[in-house]
């Protein structure tokens, strides 16, 4: 029995015509926003102090809770990527968790942990340290949200790290140190700043578990998407010239990011 599978040139227009389909999908949502808004409009939104600063706070937030995410996020995922240990499975399904849980009860969670009266959220105010309704606090949930994408991205490329290169560097007589230094990170590097902008990206336009856990204080904690959140109920227009400005930056940086990515 002779099965028939085709000229390669069907199949390769089949394929372009559904990734057609799938650009138009991703592009006509944001045709659609960049069309209902006006230059004066986006001028008069820009010229507003409260834009302004929650876009300032948008920066603030989401590049501390990167740093954090660094900080934190590489060491977990050395230690997902390249230590056995009982459980590992379950812990990085808690380390994704944040990826599926929906944010609002990520914020939840955060308060019944960090709150007032949560498990470590009394020991910290007994020390004078507050998180919830705080601009830390609102850092905090946007690591907690975004940490996720750069952890997965960085285990994925530690595990890919062909393991003879730092066998040979510690032959040499390299210390783990100098081997994490010289062979590791720059086998991953790429994959380095593909998480980053990736967990940046996430973290610029949480929305869910900030206005749970921080609350939607004007200067404080209100950051671009918790400002759209507001003009869309007062002002649908404002509302529109706020998404685009958020998409307007979100653009610009992922793309810059990604052009430093594609050079590595």
């Amino acid at each position: 029995m002779v099965l028939r599978t085709g000229r390669p040139g069907q199949a390769h227009a089949v394929l372009a015509v559904l990734g057609g389909v799938g650009v138009v999908f991703f592009v006509l949502p944001l045709l659609g926003l960049v069309s209902r808004a006006s230059v004066a409009g986006l001028w008069r939104q820009l010229g507003s102090a409260g834009v302004r600063a929650a876009l300032w706070l948008s920066l603030e937030v989401s590049v501390i809770a990167l740093g954090l995410c660094v900080v934190i996020g590489f060491p977990l995922a050395y230690l997902l990527a390249r230590v056995e240990f009982p459980g590992r499975t379950l812990v990085r399904g808690l380390v994704s968790l944040p990826m599926v849980l929906p944010p609002v009860v990520g914020g939840i969670a955060l308060l019944s942990a960090f709150g007032r009266r949560g498990v470590l959220g009394e020991a910290l105010a007994g020390v004078g340290v507050v998180l919830p309704f705080t601009t830390a606090g609102a850092v905090l949930a946007v690591t907690f949200v975004s940490m996720p994408f750069l952890v997965m991205t960085l285990e994925a490329a530690l595990a890919g790290v062909d393991p003879r290169l730092e066998q040979a560097a510690a032959t040499l007589g390299a210390t783990r140190w100098r081997i994490l230094r010289t062979v590791t990170l720059p086998a991953i590097r790429p994959a380095l700043a593909a998480g980053m902008a990736l967990c940046w990206a996430r973290g610029l336009g949480e929305f869910g578990a900030t206005i749970t856990f921080a609350g939607n204080l004007e200067g404080r904690t209100q950051t671009m998407p918790l400002a759209v959140y507001d003009a869309l109920q007062t002002d649908p227009e404002a509302a529109v010239v706020l998404g685009l400005v958020l998409l307007a930056v979100s653009l610009t940086l992922l793309t810059v990011l990604r052009g430093q990515i594609g050079r590595r």
